[in-house]
């Protein structure tokens, strides 16, 4: 089956000039592909169902998905257990028709709580060793089941989402806030926690690295700028270090609106934006266009409510603004729900 009109999918000769994985690699080494690469965040079972032929819960429907649709990059990350780590609920949107939101949990009741947190003492460092075998393993897992596109490894946490999945937002906030220099040695913490993956996944052959770290909302920063440029975009550089000496490529990734330390983060290392349609994709382009990875920033919202003039419009603009750019992938932003239409 051809992809539906309204997604990036759609097949023709122009999509198929070069096999996905060359495609893929071509860009993240910025070598300019004979077309612009493409990748999806999909949590859609029946557009899954629909492309493949194959039944939701088949184990293979992720890969063939991938292949009809001549996808050139996973989106993932990886990382070693962390069983004595506190899990508040981060807030969340429904991810399928089935799913039950739980009733939010907190194991952090005050703000001193928080501050009296050791993340080293209470959650323990990993080994470096045993995680480089486990990125290893995954990496080789995942390899073998998407053989057709480029496969990351990746950290999720890194050390601002340590704050949101540990304390949850409010404490998370009201803490950093109320003593900012016990809360910086919580965040030095959690950065030496993360710490051994990055440097782990140094020692792999990954050919990209996905740093995610969700520091901003939709409408932009949650602290002052300096906040972030004394706290957390230093500790980027020194985690980021060890993957810069080896050669792999940093793609960092957030959710929200970025925009403001699109710079900053590009100082700090990184070699590539992953990332949604508040954050600006012309200013990007325009500044790091040629020398980096760029992979967005369509917007599902347009659709799930657009007309198909509004989705080819949307289109169009990604094509125009991403296809002179040798690091430029295609995709939606803000991944494609259960609930966009698929004819």
């Amino acid at each position: 089956m051809s992809c539906p009109r309204r997604f990036f999918g759609a097949k023709s000769a122009f999509w198929t000039a070069f096999m996905s994985y060359e495609r893929g690699i071509a860009a993240i080494h910025l070598e300019m592909p004979d077309s612009i690469p493409h990748t999806e965040y999909v949590s859609h079972p029946r557009l899954m169902e629909r492309v493949t032929g194959l039944s939701a819960n088949h184990p293979d429907i992720g890969p063939e998905f991938y292949r009809k649709w001549d996808f050139d990059f996973i989106w993932r990350t990886d990382s070693p257990e962390f069983p004595n780590a506190p899990r508040a609920w981060m807030g969340s949107a429904r991810y399928s028709e089935e799913q039950e939101l739980k009733p939010a949990e907190y194991p952090f009741t005050t703000v001193e709580e928080v501050l009296a947190f050791d993340p080293i003492e209470r959650i323990g460092i990993p080994d470096r060793e045993t995680t480089r075998l486990i990125i290893e393993r995954s990496l080789g897992d995942t390899r073998s089941r998407f053989d057709t596109v480029v496969v990351p490894t990746g950290y999720y946490n890194t050390v601002f989402t340590w704050c949101i999945v540990t304390f949850g937002w409010d404490l998370f906030l009201l803490a950093a806030k109320d003593d900012s220099d016990r809360f910086d040695t919580i965040l030095d913490g959690f950065a030496q926690l993360s710490q051994p993956i990055f440097e782990a996944a140094a020692e792999t052959n990954a050919e990209a690295f996905i740093c995610h770290d969700d520091i901003v909302w939709t409408a932009g920063p949650v602290f002052r700028p300096e906040w972030y440029r004394r706290y957390i975009f230093p500790r980027y550089r020194k985690l980021w270090a060890p993957l810069i000496e080896a050669g792999i490529p940093i793609l960092f990734c957030s959710d929200g609106n970025f925009t403001e330390f699109v710079d900053d983060i590009a100082d700090a290392g990184a070699r590539g934006f992953i990332f949604e349609p508040h954050t600006d994709l012309e200013y990007i382009a325009e500044r790091y266009g040629q020398t980096h990875v760029i992979i967005g920033n369509a917007d599902c919202r347009i659709l799930t409510y657009g007309s198909s003039d509004d989705i080819r419009n949307e289109v169009e603009r990604c094509t125009r603004i991403g296809k002179p750019l040798p690091g430029y992938f295609y995709a939606v932003g803000n991944h494609i729900p259960y609930n966009v239409p698929i004819d």
